[in-house]
């Protein structure tokens, strides 16, 4: 991968820096039951204040990926083995956060005959014991398309399955070599298919080279097979290792990429240039059921 200089960030790209007693907390409990979050190995620019308001995005599985997309921070190499305890400790973290919405994601596991799907059940299920009232959503990896590791995690206690599409077809050889855009499709489509009461949910990051034609395409494809929720964000370069920004989107055109998204069918869309999966997750559910019930 060709090494990019780096690039300063426009004006509107400002994030808070790490502090206040929510924070704190945060930090702690993700120490003290030994958690891991994307909200840390993704480098995601949230981080202060979704910890600030007590919210954290765990990650299951450790922090070793087995794949090695071109945009992402999280670690890359032979993965840890799976601790069976790890989704007691989650529901633990959910308790003591006193979350009413919690996102749930993983590293891709490859490695895994099911990719991981019986541990998404099995810390749905310890959540849902722990704290019966909060809503789990899930952030998994495409399994590579295996359909009863899919039907596993729809089948348990889940409120929203998200499956991130990540960027337009044309780019996947080059950002996302181990997946598939007709895959996420299938996969988002399959969920809804078996549990048509089920929020789906996917996003995109912008600014790796995708053109304005190839984000509608995108966004038809993915309100003809039932996705309810999207989220649009601006793509940041965690390292000069990674795919440089080919552009920075600008906020007015965030919003009318919204505007866009909205007009083809989607519940709810979040777009701006900080945005992500899990950013304001529980606001995502609360506008989309607004706008279902018009």
């Amino acid at each position: 991968m060709t090494v990019s200089v780096a690039r300063r960030h426009p004006e509107w790209i400002k994030v808070r820096a790490p502090g206040g007693d929510g924070f704190a907390a945060t930090k702690q409990v993700v120490k003290e039951l030994a958690l891991h979050t994307v909200c840390e190995e993704a480098h995601c620019p949230n981080v202060a204040e979704c910890w600030d308001h007590k919210t954290a995005t765990f990650m299951l599985l450790g922090d070793v990926c087995t794949r090695n997309c071109g945009y992402c921070a999280v670690a890359h190499g032979k993965p840890v083995a799976v601790d069976p305890h790890e989704p007691e400790r989650v529901a633990e973290g959910v308790s003591r956060l006193g979350l009413r919405h919690v996102v749930v994601t993983s590293v891709d596991r490859d490695d895994l005959p099911d990719g991981g799907a019986g541990h998404f059940a099995a810390t749905a299920e310890a959540i849902k014991r722990r704290v019966p009232e909060c809503a789990v959503e899930v952030l998994t990896p495409d399994f590579k398309g295996n359909l009863m590791a899919l039907a596993h995690v729809i089948d348990s206690p889940i409120d929203i399955f998200n499956h991130n599409t990540e960027t337009v077809p044309r780019l996947y050889r080059r950002a996302r070599p181990g997946g598939k855009y007709e895959r996420v499709l299938e996969l988002l489509e399959q969920a809804k298919r078996r549990r048509p009461d089920l929020l789906t949910k996917t996003g995109l990051m912008l600014g790796l080279g995708e053109e304005g034609g190839e984000l509608v395409a995108v966004f038809r494809d993915l309100a003809a097979v039932g996705c309810d929720i999207l989220t649009l964000g601006q793509y940041l370069q965690p390292s000069r290792q990674h795919l440089p920004v080919e552009r920075y989107v600008s906020p007015a055109e965030f919003v009318a990429l919204r505007g866009v998204a909205l007009g083809i069918g989607f519940l709810h869309v979040e777009s701006g240039p900080l945005v992500r999966s899990s950013y304001h997750a529980w606001d995502h559910v609360a506008q989309a059921a607004v706008r279902g019930t018009r």
